[in-house]
């Protein structure tokens, strides 16, 4: 148990640079380059694909900031990250053959990129609550709010990326239909706030290491099994359920036909139809009857 305890505070002392970063901007830009019309894109306007990869890679860190009235070119201040997501974004898209993007479509080498992808999302939460104390003592929902934008704000900001990209899709909204990512890094953050406040009876350096390799497990098993399914959704529909119910049915209306100026329903003028048929079909019938008793 010491051990674990040992090697768990030895784990939430990692630097995220430059192997772990460049593992999310890898992961970044691969998914940003799968999106429809990305390629084309991409051989159209440079700056465009560039600014929408740059929003992919650092979008947690803009939308952090907005949320605490802080510039967020601020993010840009960093060159160093920005020049080492540029050379990922310029190997992704545009290296002879497209080597590197096969390369990275090999199956091993995307699990490893997504597992070291994963680690990052666990100190981006961090992060984002522990600035949001710093500044709002004790402001749970602006602390749950910062550490969810700093982990999972590419996918909040979704449509703005697309927007960059051309494309505009409202119905794709991240708070319409959440994707795992996004509902991971919510838990998460909700989690590590507790722990901030001392309301959840658990280490920073255990909860990071549990958090962490959860993620791990469960993202790696989603993608060997190549499921989009979130673990929680048997959770979610019973939760959901049981505190706002289950959604009714609309409630079915009669169409009317209108018929000779009249309107009737439809189900009617399909019985009378019916009645036709059956009308029509007893003249025959009796005709036939008639014509094998003159035969016999």
């Amino acid at each position: 148990m010491e051990l674990i305890s040992e090697g768990s505070v030895h784990f939430s002392r990692l630097s995220m640079f430059p192997y772990f970063d460049g593992a999310h901007y890898l992961v970044s830009v691969l998914s940003a380059r799968e999106q429809a019309g990305a390629v084309d894109v991409a051989s159209r306007s440079p700056i465009a694909s560039w600014f929408s990869a740059m929003l992919c890679c650092f979008g947690g860190g803009i939308l952090s900031s907005l949320l605490l009235a802080e510039p967020p070119a601020a993010v840009l201040s960093n060159s160093t990250n920005i020049i080492y997501a540029t050379i990922v974004w310029y190997m992704v898209y545009y290296f002879p053959l497209d080597l590197f993007y096969r390369c990275f479509c090999f199956l091993p080498l995307r699990i490893i990129a997504s597992a070291m992808k994963e680690v990052t999302r666990t100190w981006k939460i961090v992060g984002g609550v522990t600035q949001a104390q710093s500044r709002f003592k004790d402001a749970l929902l602006v602390m749950v709010a910062n550490g969810w934008a700093k982990a999972a704000g590419g996918g909040l900001i979704s449509n703005f990326e697309q927007l960059v990209r051309g494309v505009w899709k409202p119905e794709s909204n991240e708070l319409l239909k959440m994707s795992y990512p996004v509902k991971i890094s919510l838990v998460g953050s909700i989690l590590f706030t507790l722990q901030q406040i001392e309301l959840l009876p658990l280490e920073r350096h255990h909860l990071m290491f549990i958090y962490t390799m959860f993620l791990i497990t469960t993202k790696v098993g989603m993608m060997l099994t190549r499921s989009s399914v979130s673990p929680f959704q048997p959770a979610e529909e019973f939760i959901g359920r049981f505190l706002f119910g289950s959604p009714q049915a609309p409630k079915m209306t009669k169409e009317k036909v209108t018929t000779n100026d009249k309107e009737e329903p439809k189900v009617k003028a399909t019985g009378s139809k019916e009645e036709a048929k059956t009308s029509g079909s007893e003249p025959r019938e009796a005709t036939r009857k008639r014509n094998v008793k003159k035969s016999e």
